[in-house]
């Protein structure tokens, strides 16, 4: 078949750049504004998560790669992570993928939109949380494997599961944002190998466009960073994500 440019693809490239936009100047929140706008355009949850992992792939090893040029990895937390979280981005892709082959896939989006929701919740009380509040949370294995299997499963969440609890537990900010970057990088990976195999061939375009966007996004994230209240541009993104995931809820009960 030809390839076409039509209005899905264009509201695509929208996505992709708006989800790097945010991506960039947080660290977080790819996959989840991604994989909640495209559950609203109607895409079944299996290949939304597929495409945004398919995407992932060249974001974050670009973004690992700087990472780890500028000495801002822990590399012993970041082979737990990237070995567990592989462990369970795998799992979760086969689960999502064959829920959408055996499940009416009107039964499977109410429960990833509920997923989304808690990670929209997640991350308005990143935005919240007090300096200095550092809640208990299981060992980086089991963080990293929960965490890879939520982020397959729901298309994202990886960034506000694990940086988030990393960095709440006394790690410090920018070489826990490094280590996550670049583990994210094997993860993704981990989970469109999956994909490709319980899927096949079926997605592409969708990514490209995601990049396409991502990529024009890029430098303005950079710009962007340095110059909005984190604090309150976290808050603003974790509400909207939460606005969307009701949308998306609302849809597929309705």
């Amino acid at each position: 078949m030809p390839f076409v440019i039509d209005e899905v693809f264009l509201w695509l490239i929208v996505i992709g750049f708006l989800a790097q936009l945010v991506d960039g100047a947080l660290g977080m929140a790819y996959g989840v504004i991604s994989t909640s706008a495209m559950l609203a355009m109607g895409i079944p949850p299996s290949l939304a998560s597929a495409n945004v992992h398919a995407a992932e792939v060249f974001t974050t090893a670009a973004s690992g790669t700087s990472h780890a040029l500028a000495r801002n990895v822990d590399w012993n937390v970041f082979w737990r992570l990237a070995l567990f979280g592989s462990a369970g981005a795998i799992i979760g892709a086969f689960a999502i993928s064959y829920a959408d082959k055996f499940m009416d896939t009107k039964m499977v989006r109410p429960v990833i939109a509920g997923y989304l929701l808690l990670m929209g919740i997640i991350v308005i009380w990143k935005g919240l949380r007090p300096k200095g509040s550092e809640p208990k949370i299981g060992r980086v294995r089991v963080l990293g494997f929960a965490g890879g299997l939520a982020d397959a499963i729901g298309g994202g969440g990886w960034g506000p599961v694990v940086t988030s609890n990393l960095i709440a537990r006394g790690g410090e900010p920018s070489r826990m944002v490094g280590t996550v970057n670049i583990a994210e990088f094997v993860v993704t990976l981990a989970a469109s190998g999956a994909f490709l195999l319980a899927l096949g061939p079926t997605f592409g375009k969708a990514a490209l466009a995601l990049l396409i966007g991502g990529v024009v996004a890029a430098p303005i994230a950079a710009w962007a960073a340095r110059r909005i209240p984190r604090q309150i541009f976290t808050v603003i993104v974790g509400i909207l994500i939460c606005l969307v995931s009701v949308y998306n809820i609302w849809r597929a009960l309705g």
